[in-house]
């Protein structure tokens, strides 16, 4: 997993933390055909389930702008559900919607439902979304402005499946051990890279880039310093953020791990 621990907020905040990033830094991550990742992916896409448009809407420059980002030309041949581990979005600049979606692998939102929203509706669902909803407007003019921006997000989950679709699968209960040890070794850091980057070719519309990223918690958290930051972030949350991480039921139990840790 290439997450840095630095990209946790302490205190905690729901917040935009957009970074501009240099175009060539933006690379699609190829997605190989033996993960299991790969095995959700190509299910989605079979079942027909990947990909949302609106009436009328063209993808093709944003399918374009996406197979130009790609390692090579063999995956840029591919359709996107298959070639990268990303996932993606386009927003529409003028209208502040997004028009088209081709996700596999939600963290429990339900991409079809999203379609055609604008960006503030986007966000309605989301704790504490003051910040983002008061944003909407220049968060949307930044992401279409034909620069290249940058954030990450993370949670903690009891399962290890990329594809969290909530109308596909039920949420993995949280192991029932009261042993700190034990429960730890039953959960798994899921962090996500999100990208924005331009479409260009006439348009002002900019691809949401998602790369969903999972590894066993013990694992991820290995440095003192990256168990105290999660802690920290952790013990901050509001029981709105909670709520809406299911995070509530384990968080004592997290933070008893990770004390010694950091």
């Amino acid at each position: 997993m290439n997450f840095d621990f630095s990209q946790i907020a302490v205190p905690f905040r729901m917040q935009p933390g957009l970074r501009r990033v240099a175009g060539d830094e933006v690379r699609l991550t190829p997605l190989d055909t033996g993960s299991a990742l790969y095995a959700e992916k190509r299910a989605v896409l079979e079942a027909g389930q990947s990909r949302h448009a609106l009436p009328g809407f063209d993808p093709a420059p944003a399918l374009r702008a996406i197979a130009a980002r790609a390692a090579g030309p063999a995956h840029a041949q591919l359709p996107p559900e298959l070639a990268f581990e990303e996932d993606f979005a386009v927003l529409d600049g003028a209208t502040g919607t997004l028009p088209w979606l081709c996700v596999c692998v939600p963290s429990h939102w339900v991409p079809e439902d999203k379609l055609g929203l604008d960006f503030a509706a986007v966000h309605g669902p989301v704790a504490d979304n003051a910040a983002l909803v008061a944003a909407s407007q220049q968060l949307v003019a930044l992401a279409t402005s034909g620069d290249c921006w940058e954030r990450f997000v993370w949670t903690i989950s009891p399962s290890a499946r990329h594809d969290q679709h909530p109308r596909r699968h039920a949420r993995t209960p949280w192991p029932a051990t009261t042993d700190p040890e034990v429960f730890a070794g039953q959960c798994w850091l899921r962090a996500e890279r999100q990208v924005f980057f331009p479409v260009g070719q006439g348009t002002r519309q900019a691809v949401f880039a998602i790369r969903v990223m999972i590894q066993p918690l013990a694992q991820a958290v290995q440095a003192p310093g990256a168990a105290a930051r999660l802690r920290d972030s952790l013990a901050s949350m509001s029981q709105a953020v909670l709520d809406y991480k299911n995070l509530g039921e384990a968080r004592d139990r997290l933070l008893r791990w990770l004390g010694p840790r950091a």
